[in-house]
């Protein structure tokens, strides 16, 4: 078994970082919300169910399923397992504008290949950040044996907020 050799890093200076989490206030001290994002987990939201679609289905094909379940994507399975999503973003980026010449073309050469993913065990921060950082709407939700559980979006993560934001007085 080969170990990949650990890179030598130099150490931080003074002032250079800054733990963003280091003045965040323990359990105690957290409203509803934010205890709610860091205890509880992926599953307590309320999860998108899924339509899946498999890697050598035509773009035709998963647009058109797209535009049937009015739904923002698609995840790509082979075999049971997640392989890919396909998103508007993926349409709009790599399709639309030579759709007509590429429809027949097999999903797996226009998808995101291996997405970030959370686990039904990961907690609702994990997933916002994901989204946030990533810069992307869904995230597939996956359980400990790497079964698809569904997706997390806008709409229903914003709902899930909604339920436990408390407004101040």
């Amino acid at each position: 078994m080969s170990m990949m050799p650990k890179r030598n890093r130099r150490p931080a200076e003074d002032g250079e970082f800054s733990d963003p989490l280091k003045h965040y206030g323990n359990a105690a001290t957290l409203d509803d919300l934010e205890r709610r994002l860091l205890q509880s987990t992926v599953a307590d939201m309320p999860i998108t169910p899924i339509d899946t679609v498999s890697p050598i289905a035509t773009i035709e094909h998963a647009v058109q399923r797209m535009a049937e379940a009015n739904v923002g994507c698609l995840l790509v399975v082979e075999h049971g397992r997640l392989v890919g999503i396909f998103t508007q973003t993926d349409l709009l980026l790599r399709v639309v504008d030579r759709y007509e010449q590429i429809k027949g073309t097999l999903l797996r050469d226009v998808m995101t290949p291996d997405p970030i993913v959370v686990r039904d065990n990961d907690s609702p921060a994990k997933a916002i950040n994901l989204m946030s950082m990533g810069g992307f709407r869904h995230i597939p939700v996956l359980d400990v044996d790497d079964h698809i559980v569904g997706l997390v979006g806008p709409r229903r993560t914003t709902a899930y907020l909604r339920q436990h934001f408390t407004r101040p007085t």
